[in-house]
């Protein structure tokens, strides 16, 4: 092609998410399919998201409020921050391009885990990091071959607690452990998706609590997952004013849409609809835990809403015996992880429909 482009765009690939149920029917002639496979909300989401949503419906004639000033003050309450110290976006995937794109200079040193959220990676790749890749120790976060990675030239760490594809979790002294080797001059991005799901004791529930004294952390959220709005699209950070000021340089200035605003404000106020989503979760990841040991299924403890496990062959082709089966879940796909898949909890009904077609194709 003769039009130019950024070099490094040749060591990207683009992001491929979770095969759509429409494409599946329409491929496979099927008339029914579940998709476990993007870490969705199996209960869709509060009924007061939709009363908000029609309501703002009515001024969709309008730009948004830029600025997501009540949204940031609704946010800024409920977790006991100023509004100041938030930053709304579409969807954490907007966050993690404006940190590249704010923090990464050609030839900057950033340290990321082997297999952890691909975003980090092509992003930190568009802007020519040169990455340090952190090897798994047991599918979780080697937390002490992050601190061998680590050097005061590194720009930038991406931390994602608990983990995705994994689940796993790294504790809360490990956190502390970690963020006291790194310099203060080192930006360390530490990714809650899958906070909500969290009920080990070890794990840092309390993390707000280190922007106090770090002020080099950034702590991303998402309202995609335990709230059910993905759709929307729909994240937020919290952080020092002056890192997220940085980014708010670059941010466009309409991002976070009238109607998405609306919503996430609904969606914040509505606890009870929140417990009733992590106590499914719960009982879903003990009945897929219990299913996985009597079929002799390796897997990975998890604290998120999906979990990690080895089918013992090849990834893609069990993936592809799934969707024969009505099924949609989703290969890890990193180099070392061949036979390993990853599938979200749904509801219960989806969750035994998993593994009726798990144990058909495996068998």
């Amino acid at each position: 092609m003769a039009v130019r482009y950024r070099k490094e765009i040749d060591t990207i690939s683009p992001y491929v998410p979770g095969k759509p149920i429409a494409d599946v029917k329409r491929e496979l002639g099927l008339d029914h399919v579940i998709k476990l496979a993007s870490n969705e909300n199996p209960f869709g989401f509060s009924s007061s998201v939709k009363d908000a949503v029609m309501k703002a419906m009515c001024e969709v004639n309008l730009y948004p409020d830029g600025n997501a000033t009540l949204l940031k003050a609704k946010i800024a309450a409920k977790y006991g921050v100023t509004p100041d110290m938030v930053l709304p976006t579409c969807g954490s995937d907007e966050m993690v391009d404006l940190i590249a794109k704010t923090f990464i200079d050609p030839g900057s040193e950033v340290v990321m885990a082997e297999v952890t959220f691909p975003r980090y990676f092509s992003t930190s790749k568009m802007m020519g990091a040169e990455l340090k890749i952190v090897p798994m120790k047991n599918m979780a976060f080697d937390i002490e071959g992050f601190k061998q990675a680590i050097t005061p030239e590194t720009r930038l760490v991406w931390l994602c607690n608990p983990n995705n594809p994994t689940g796993s979790f790294f504790t809360r002294r490990e956190l502390v452990d970690l963020l006291e080797h790194i310099s203060p001059e080192t930006l360390v991005v530490y990714d809650e998706a899958y906070y909500e799901f969290a009920t080990h004791p070890e794990y840092p529930k309390d993390s707000l609590d280190f922007l106090q004294k770090y002020e080099n952390l950034l702590i991303m959220k998402t309202l995609s997952k335990a709230y059910g709005i993905a759709g929307l699209r729909i994240g937020f950070t919290i952080g020092a004013a002056g890192l997220l000021g940085l980014i708010n340089r670059i941010r466009n200035p309409f991002n976070v849409t009238l109607i998405t605003q609306a919503a996430a404000m609904a969606a914040l106020d509505d606890d009870e609809f929140l417990l009733k989503v992590i106590e499914n979760n719960h009982a879903g990841k003990n009945y897929l835990y219990e299913e996985f040991e009597q079929m002799g299924i390796e897997y990975v403890k998890t604290e998120a809403n999906h979990i990690a496990f080895n089918a013992g062959k090849d990834g893609n082709t069990v993936f592809q015996d799934l969707l024969q089966e009505g099924v949609i879940i989703r290969p890890i796909g990193v180099e070392n992880y061949r036979t390993w898949l990853r599938v979200s909890i749904g509801t219960m009904d989806e969750n035994r429909e998993f593994i009726r077609a798990l144990r058909k194709v495996l068998k």
